[in-house]
Formats: C-alpha cells, sequence, structure tokens
C-alpha cells in the first residue's frame, strides 16, 4: 500500500470538504450587512447556527494529518504562513463569539453584525492568502524557511482572496435560496450575481497572473498534447458559470447550491493539476515529505476511528436541521398585523396561518 499517497488524498479531502462546508457559512457572513433588516439577518444566521461549528471540524482534521502524516511540510509551511495563519483562526474565534453573543445582546447587536461579517471576510482573505503563497511558492534553504513573516503576501494572494471571498458568497448565495424563503431567499438570489461576477472574474485573474508569474505552472498547463484535454477544465468552468447564471432565479431551488458546489471542486482539481505531487511546491513530494510507515499505519488507525465518528455527527446534524429555515415564533409574532379592534380577536386557527 502506498501509504502517503492515501494520507495526501484524505488530506486534500479533507480540506476540500471544510472549503465546501465552512465555505457557505463563511459566505452568508460575508453578505450579512448587505441584508435590508435585521430581522432578514436573524434568519440568516439561524440558518447556519446549527452546522458552523461542525464544519470547521474538517479544518482541525486537515491541520491534523499534516502534522502527522507530512510532518517535514508542517514545519516549512507553518512559519511560511503564519501571519495569515493566525489571522484566519483568530477571525474564526471571533465568529464563533459574535454567534453566541449576538443572539443576546440588545444594545449592542450592531457590534456582533459587524464581528461575524468582519470575521467571516477576514478569514476568506487570509485563506486566499495562504493559497495564493502555497501556489507562488515557499523559499528554503537547507532545507527550512528562509523568508520573513510577510513573505506570504503577494499580489496572487490578494487575487486568491478577492476570489475566496467571491466563491463564498457564491455558496452562501445558494444556501440561502435553497434554505429559507421570502425576502431573504430573493436576497440571496440578488446578490448571487454579483458573487459570481466577482468570482468567474478572479478565477480568470489567479489563472493569468500565475501562468505569468509561476513558470512552473504555465508548463503543466500549456506543454503539448497535455494541453487538449486540460482545456476541458475552463471550458467546464465556463459552461458552470452559465448555468448558475440561469439558475439564480430558477424554481429548482438548490442548484444554485449545486453548481456552486461543482465549480469549487472544478477549481481544486485545477490546484491538483499545477502542483501534483508535491505537498511543498516545487520542494517536497508527498513522498520525501511524509512519516514513515510506522507513523502511518499508527495514525491510520486513529483515522478509521475518527473520520466515522465526524461524518456521523455532521450527519446527523445536517438530518435533524435539514428542510426550511422559519423565523421563531417571537420574531413571528413581531411582523403579525394588529389585532382588530372591531369587537373580535383573532383565533388560534388564524394566528397559526400567519405564523405559518
Amino acid at each position: 500500500m502506498d501509504l502517503p499517497l492515501i494520507f495526501a488524498l484524505v488530506s486534500a479531502t479533507a480540506i476540500a470538504v471544510y472549503v465546501l462546508a465552512d465555505g457557505f457559512d463563511l459566505g452568508v457572513g460575508i453578505l450579512f450587512l448587505l441584508a435590508p433588516r435585521g430581522r432578514h439577518r436573524d434568519l440568516m444566521m439561524q440558518s447556519v447556527a446549527p452546522m458552523w461549528d461542525g464544519n470547521e471540524t474538517w479544518l482541525v482534521l486537515g491541520g491534523a494529518l499534516l502534522w502527522a502524516a507530512f510532518p517535514m511540510a508542517y514545519y516549512v509551511l507553518l512559519p511560511a504562513f503564519y501571519l495569515p495563519i493566525m489571522a484566519m483562526l483568530f477571525a474564526l474565534i471571533l465568529r464563533g463569539i459574535a454567534f453566541e453573543f449576538r443572539f443576546q445582546a440588545t444594545r449592542f447587536q450592531r457590534v456582533w453584525d459587524f464581528a461575524f461579517a468582519g470575521g467571516s471576510l477576514l478569514a476568506a482573505l487570509a485563506q486566499g492568502i495562504i493559497l495564493g503563497g502555497f501556489i507562488g511558492g515557499v523559499p528554503l534553504s537547507n532545507g527550512v524557511f528562509s523568508g520573513t513573516a510577510f513573505s506570504a503576501f503577494s499580489v496572487l494572494g490578494l487575487l486568491c482572496g478577492a476570489g475566496l471571498v467571491g466563491g463564498y458568497a457564491l455558496l452562501g448565495a445558494g444556501w440561502l435560496i435553497w434554505r429559507t424563503d421570502g425576502p431573504v431567499q430573493i436576497f440571496g438570489r440578488e446578490v448571487g450575481r454579483a458573487a459570481l461576477i466577482l468570482t468567474a472574474s478572479m478565477m480568470l485573474l489567479v489563472s493569468a497572473w500565475t501562468a505569468l508569474s509561476v513558470p512552473e505552472v504555465a508548463r503543466r498547463w500549456f506543454a503539448w498534447p497535455t494541453v487538449v484535454p486540460l482545456a476541458l477544465l475552463p471550458a467546464a468552468a465556463v459552461g458552470l458559470s452559465v448555468l448558475i447564471w440561469r439558475s439564480l432565479w430558477s424554481p429548482r431551488e438548490t442548484r444554485v447550491f449545486q453548481f456552486a458546489i461543482l465549480l469549487f471542486l472544478l477549481g481544486f482539481v485545477g490546484l491538483v493539476v499545477s502542483l501534483w505531487p508535491y505537498v511543498v511546491p516545487r520542494h517536497a513530494t508527498i513522498w520525501s515529505a511524509a512519516s514513515d510507515d510506522a507513523t502511518l499505519r499508527f495514525v491510520g488507525i486513529g483515522m478509521l476511528i475518527v473520520v466515522p465518528v465526524i461524518i456521523a455527527y455532521l450527519g446527523h446534524a445536517y438530518w435533524v436541521f435539514r428542510g426550511k429555515t422559519v423565523p421563531s415564533a417571537q420574531e413571528a409574532e413581531e411582523t403579525l398585523p394588529a389585532t382588530p379592534s372591531a369587537g373580535r380577536r383573532s383565533s388560534a386557527s388564524e394566528t397559526a396561518l400567519h405564523l405559518c
């Protein structure tokens, strides 16, 4: 068995699942302040509240696998991306605090609105900077990181950050279309267009800038005859973008979310094509950076126990909270019309009808 290859696939899968799972709730946060009313923001937060913390489990799993299975990559990449990693973790912590405090706040709820939205935006930008630095390559000397704390920041990283902001916002819009009704769903349909334009534009700019600034990646994509099958990936991305645009006002409410996931997966495949088989780009492959077989077998036993538990827990959470997110009874009562003053009071059935 090729254990390094297996662990590379598992680690890549964990990261991809994290990007997709946490991406939509980060997207909801990015769109949060654009919602027109406070009760709309309440519903947006309620739609992701049962899942957001479980989604971040995949980030912890990916980091743990990197540390255990590819220690060289861990001790090289961590100092290389220390500042954006710390910014991302701080942003995720801030979002978690905002989730808990906003529901209880009365006077300072607006502060927690900004904390939730700002944390989501900062996390997406930090992840983009890490991605751009990873694609561009990490400077090494004698097997250790030789750059500075600011080496991770680059034009490519900023473009990737903007692309992730747009992509997460697109996932968030698709989630709102799928999981909400009424004004919030309409808001998701409307803002989805701007998110799609930003995502598609940044994908084009990132591809062009990478081809110009990273010759090794350009050679992979444009070498003959591999350029012919690889051209299917950008063509598929263009086709998916058109489908998403046409699905924003479709009665099939899950389509935008599903197509956005496929668009992210295409981008992930493109990343694999650009970097395979390196775990530290242009320096260390998944085989040269892997732990010894005994360590990988020991970690594999733990993985066989932990991963099914994670899947079962998250699957149960998504099943229990399936369906549309509806306003709480208190919020629904606040939107009810005033009781008629003509001498009769609304019956219980009428009240229930208004709540529905």
